[in-house]
């Protein structure tokens, strides 16, 4: 009974974590979005370097039709939502080796939480 009941707990620390994790704070978002904003726009129909983000949850990817991808990022087929960011925000060359992208990524959970919460803003 007390092996259940510490399993319980630890499952439901898991199950808040990932909870808050997926939360993220838009504000604190767009404030680390400056480590993105060299390469990418927040404007719609604006691309610099790397395609707009306005929009970006929930769209395919490589789908901004005037905006020329690498071959790895058009063979990567995702519909960009909160779990796909997530992994790819983490280690873009990692996820879609060859990519032009040359970012290292964001290493800390919450950066990547608030970012995404930032991306889900722009719509």
């Amino acid at each position: 009974m007390r092996y259940l009941t510490g399993f319980a707990i630890i499952a439901a620390v898991a199950l808040t974590v990932g909870t808050a994790r997926a939360e993220g704070d838009p504000a604190l978002g767009k404030t680390v979005f400056n480590k993105c904003a060299a390469c990418h726009s927040i404007k719609d129909g604006e691309n610099k370097i790397g395609p707009s983000l306005h929009g970006v949850v929930g769209r395919p990817s490589h789908s901004i039709e005037n905006f020329s991808y690498s071959e790895p990022m058009k063979a990567y087929n995702v519909t960009w939502d909160a779990s796909t960011l997530d992994h790819y925000l983490a280690d873009p060359r990692g996820v879609v080796q060859g990519t032009k992208m040359i970012f290292v990524g964001l290493k800390k959970d919450e950066d990547r939480a608030n970012v995404i919460a930032y991306l889900e803003t722009l719509k």
